[in-house]
């Protein structure tokens, strides 16, 4: 599991070297960042989250998944347990959780991506909103 997830952070080290380190607080985190939310607008939240990177000068990361999903769950886990990871991650990109899941498809806002092809997936987008990058992360898996 935890090479899964390293390699899955590689695709992204490009990105990460782009902007200076900013110190993160997990409190401040907004809450699309925290948690997968059923309920919340995901275009609301994704025009919060690219006003909040151009202030930062940031990339927005947007992660597509839920509650539901065991990577979710995986990559969450992975973080806790490496804070200097989660320090980077959130230092160089707003992190944008959007919830799909049995009673919240989410269908509107997934439409406007590029086709996702299994959870969980991942966008980069520059802080104008610009789509660097779309990535299966399954397709990161070697030998599981």
């Amino acid at each position: 599991m935890k090479s899964f997830v390293v390699l899955m952070l590689v695709t992204f080290v490009s990105f990460l070297l782009i902007t200076p380190a900013l110190a993160v607080n997990a409190d401040d985190l907004p809450k699309y960042s925290k948690v997968y939310d059923e309920k919340s607008d995901p275009f609301k939240d994704a025009n919060a989250a690219i006003k909040l990177a151009q202030k930062t000068q940031r990339n927005v990361l947007i992660e597509i998944g839920g509650n539901w999903s065991s990577w979710c769950k995986k990559m969450d886990v992975f973080l806790a347990e490496n804070p200097d990871v989660y320090q980077k991650l959130h230092s160089k990109f707003v992190l944008l959780k959007i919830s799909v899941s049995e009673s919240n498809e989410n269908e509107a806002f997934m439409k406007s991506l590029t086709p996702v092809l299994g959870y969980l997936h991942r966008y980069v987008l520059t802080s104008s909103g610009k789509m660097l990058l779309s990535k299966y992360t399954a397709e990161l898996l070697i030998g599981k």
